[in-house]
């Protein structure tokens, strides 16, 4: 092999540090050539870094040498480094170039440079905070650590664009710095120069400027457009001019929806949310509504869609709710269902059905199921350690057992699951290991079970995986967990469990147990489809006609795309299996996590009580969806996009565009006759119509959303340029550009409001309400950019949009959600007499109550050991110190115990 690299090239500073890794793994020559030295031969222009391989290939991406290498060295790939990796491409490299542009070219310091890079920076100071690793991934340095270490180390190296406060980058950087491969990297690439050697190769680049700036200007901007063809100008005017008649007939509604032949019929389903739970924003962005927008957007495609939902209602979850509020397992479903379909409605969430679990159809089909993989021979028996609470008197699931992580040592691992390293456990593996719903400790004892044999069933689903996965759009860590788990080999799966609330099992011997949750929850897409139509088989057993999307987080990608697969195909019944497996990561609050229990973050019965429209959260949530990588909401970014996008933006320029109509031409759409500027600029949004449809085809949601964003802002440029509130008061030809601008301006808006119906369904039908849409323009959104508004439509009333959000108001909102609603609840339901008196204050705090307590008390005695361990900003360790005190002081008051004196120094 030979790597190529060159003096003052930034690509070649982690390729390099990534080569020192894999010395002694295969022959390598090293060349550093001149800037200007082409040394691939069927490539015009210079490029560095470039890895010629044995075979005569060539790597040309910094990236993929770096992992060509790392993969010499033994390493094994994983889902977070490649997350990394896709935020050091689509975040922080544009955002350094540019601060290293302003200051190597340019020359300016200070907040000039660094003020681009900053939210960069905190970003990784955060991840690593939070995870208390070293590095990036981990205990060792991984791919990613080099890669963005290669990215900083220019701008880095300088301590004045390093904040001090940014106490763990600072730890990262100096470790990376002291190894051998790096500082060599720095030696060949920079020389005795130091950043000016990077001087030739910046000023050859084209002016940067970060992304981060753009997403809260409130002033339009000149945003960087496609070169155009003639023949892409001539294409959209011709598309332009034939306008409502190049429409395709609209599809008959069906009632209900089943697949046609000979059309592209979409089956799209979202993961059942838990009915014992009130779903939080997190919850709501991860599954209902990102499906919410591909099946609006697959219905202006004209494609037979149908979309289902429901609520996953079996279970020691639901049982234990049920005991804790005092109501059978099945008054919890109806109470919790009631409350779940109140809050998707509330949220515009379009179902053609939204069901349940807990229906005779669900146990004939997933006995069905059951019979036909036990028939062939996929079910095996085997006695299994269980955790049993004796105080209780059960056994306990999975996710009612918490103890320490045995892989990681987190002290909130759940027993099937660590949300901190995110292994699978067994819950007999859990070290420290408690009852979730009394505290104590349980005991291990056997019970016989049922097992799905996917180690026999491990080929068919390989050869499945290879025929759909590829040419699909399967999420990258979709396709990485499916990966590492067949990877690691799969195991027999236990489908039943020792509970009376479920599917029961129909198998002599197992007649006092149920099918494990994970076993027939994902069978309820099929029973939810079987309650809405006898014909459900046309969508569940079509695999040829049927393309199925389905929604979820991550973490529930291998019962989606590993265990029901494995389940259908061993049924040998000729099951629709998914398609496209669409997974997101996490949302988190602000620094942290949802927490219901803390009153930490929003949660979908509470939003519609902020007075903030529902069509405002699902622009945020979809605004901020973590697509690549975790995202948290936060209360000033809220603010931020609302005035900026949405008001200043989008609402400012539709706003702009229908009263030029009402006050200049009488509500009446003028004539337009188009200058070679308004072709370009019609040229311009069909291509980035275009570029949305490829987007939102691929379930690229969040970012199809900018789309629409970058098409109102050269709406609001062009009127801008063309004042035609000044040309209307003008000569003849002025009175008529004044015209063809309102006209083209108002058809844009008509088209925004199309494209943003999968996103803000409430907005598109106030907009196209007020513009007077038709039925067909309003119900089909095409791939080219036509005039909708002709000459002589009459529009509307037009008026404002959007609301400005104060920062009062979210101040007061980022208050009551970070903590204040646990403080209300608690102050009002424990009431206790101001004098000492037990016996009434164990009467008013009863034994739920003090349960509830313990095991807040718990939770926030975890948190502040979790922030003494990290080495915390004291501070903030305060702060959570006072709340465990408080909690602690609500306990003692609630089981009516004398409260302890505080404790200090004693006197000398």
């Amino acid at each position: 092999m030979r790597l190529f690299v060159s003096e003052g090239a930034p690509g070649s500073l982690p390729v390099l540090a990534a080569a020192g890794r894999a010395q002694g793994k295969a022959e390598l020559l090293i060349s550093t050539v001149g800037p200007e030295e082409c040394v691939v031969p069927f490539l015009t222009r210079p490029k560095v870094p470039v890895l010629q391989l044995d075979n005569g290939n060539y790597l040309f991406s910094t990236t993929a040498i770096c992992r060509y290498f790392f993969l010499l060295s033994g390493w094994e790939q994983d889902d977070l480094t490649n997350q990394w990796l896709e935020w050091e491409a689509t975040e922080l490299q544009p955002a350094v170039s540019a601060a290293l542009y302003c200051l190597v070219v340019q020359g300016k310091k200070g907040e000039d440079v660094l003020g681009s890079v900053r939210r960069a920076l905190t970003h990784i100071d955060h991840s690593l905070s939070r995870r208390s690793c070293p590095f990036l991934t981990g205990e060792t340095e991984s791919l990613a650590d080099i890669v963005l270490w290669g990215a900083l180390y220019p701008l880095l190296q300088d301590a004045a664009y390093l904040p001090e406060e940014l106490g763990a980058l600072h730890s990262w950087f100096q470790t990376l710095n002291s190894q051998e491969p790096c500082q060599q990297a720095v030696e060949t690439v920079l020389k005795q120069h130091g950043i000016l050697a990077l001087r030739p190769y910046l000023q050859k680049q084209p002016q940067l400027s970060s992304p981060e700036g753009k997403l809260v200007s409130n002033d339009p901007e000149e945003e960087e457009l496609a070169t155009l063809s003639e023949e892409d100008i001539a294409m959209a005017v011709s598309a332009w001019e034939k306008g409502l008649g190049s429409l395709p007939t609209l599809r008959p509604q069906q009632n209900p929806v089943l697949p046609v032949a000979g059309e592209r019929n979409v089956l799209i389903t979202s993961a059942l949310p838990y009915v014992n739970n009130v779903p939080h924003l997190g919850n709501i962005i991860g599954c209902v509504l990102s499906a919410d927008v591909f099946a609006r957007y697959s219905r202006l495609r004209q494609w037979n869609t149908l979309y289902l939902c429901g609520t996953d209602e079996y279970g020691t979850a639901t049982e234990t709710k049920a005991m804790e509020e005092g109501l059978t397992p099945q008054e919890i479903c109806d109470k919790y269902y009631a409350i779940h379909a109140s809050i998707y409605r509330w949220f515009n969430i379009s179902f053609d059905t939204f069901g349940r679990t807990t229906t005779p159809q669900q146990t004939k089909i997933t006995q069905d199921i059951f019979q036909r993989l036990y028939e062939r021979g996929f079910v095996l028996q085997d006695t299994v350690e269980q955790l049993r609470c004796e105080r209780c008197a059960r056994f306990l699931a999975d996710r009612f057992v918490e103890g320490v992580c045995p892989f990681c040592g987190y002290e909130e691992a759940r027993g099937d699951q660590c949300d901190k390293c995110g292994k699978l456990i067994n819950a007999t593996e859990l070290k420290k290991p408690q009852c979730k719903v009394c505290r104590s400790c349980p005991v291990v004892r056997s019970s016989r079970h049922l097992f799905l044999d996917l180690p026999k069933l491990e080929e068919r689903l390989e050869r499945w995986l290879e025929k759909t996965v590829p040419g699909s759009d399967w999420t990258p860590n979709a396709r990485f967990i499916i990966r590492s788990w067949l990877r690691d080999g799969l195991k027999p799966r236990c489908i039943t469990r020792d509970l009376k609330w479920g599917t029961p099992v129909p198998l002599e011997g197992f007649e006092d147990k149920v099918f494990y949750v994970w076993f027939d929850a994902t069978i309820g897409y099929l029973s939810i489809t079987a309650n809405y139509t006898d014909q459900w088989e046309k969508w569940w057993k079509n695999p040829e006609q049927v393309d199925l999307y389905q929604f979820m987080a991550k973490d529930n990608v291998p019962f989606h795309g590993l265990v029901f697969p494995c389940t259908a195909l061993g049924a040998e019944d000729n099951y629709t299996l998914v398609s496209h497996l669409i997974a997101t990561e996490y949302l988190n609050y602000e620094d942290g996590k949802f927490s219901k229990s803390r009153g930490v973050g929003v949660f979908g019965d509470m939003a519609q009580d902020t007075g903030i429209p529902a069509d405002i959260w699902r622009f945020y949530l979809l605004y901020i969806r973590p697509e690549g990588q975790d995202s948290a909401f936060s209360w000033t970014d809220l603010l931020l996009k609302n005035n900026s996008e949405l008001l200043n933006n989008l609402g400012n320029f539709i706003n702009r565009a229908g009263m030029f109509v009402s006050k200049f031409f009488g509500g009446c759409v003028p004539e337009m006759v188009l200058t070679s500027d308004d072709q370009r600029l019609l040229t311009h949004v069909t291509l980035e119509l275009q570029h949305y449809h490829q987007l939102l085809e691929k379930a690229r949601i969040r970012d199809a959303l900018r789309s629409i964003l970058t098409i109102s802002r050269h709406g609001n440029q062009y009127i801008q340029v063309n004042e035609p509130w000044k040309r209307i008061k003008g000569n003849e030809a002025d009175r008529q550009r004044a015209g063809t601008v309102t006209g083209m301006a108002v058809n844009i808006a008509a088209l925004l409001s199309v494209m943003l119906q999968p996103y803000m369904p409430t907005v598109s039908a106030t907009i196209q309400a007020q513009l007077q849409l038709s039925l067909p323009a309003c119900s089909v959104l095409p791939t080219n950019f036509l005039c909708t508004l002709p000459a002589g439509h009459q529009i509307g009333t037009v008026s404002p949009l959007f609301q400005k959000l104060e920062n009062d108001q979210i101040e007061s909102l980022r208050q009551h959600f970070g903590g204040g609603q646990l403080e209300e609840s608690l102050a009002f339901k424990v009431k206790v007499s101001p004098k000492p008196a037990v016996e009434e204050a164990v009467t008013t705090a009863g034994s739920q109550q003090i349960q509830m307590l313990m095991d807040e008390v718990t939770k926030q005695g975890n948190i502040v050991r979790e922030l003494k361990a990290q080495k915390a900003d004291k501070n903030q360790i305060a702060a959570e110190v006072a709340k465990l005190l408080d909690l602690k002081k609500q306990l003692a008051l609630a089981e009516g115990k004398p409260l302890e004196a505080p404790k200090g120094k004693k006197k000398k």
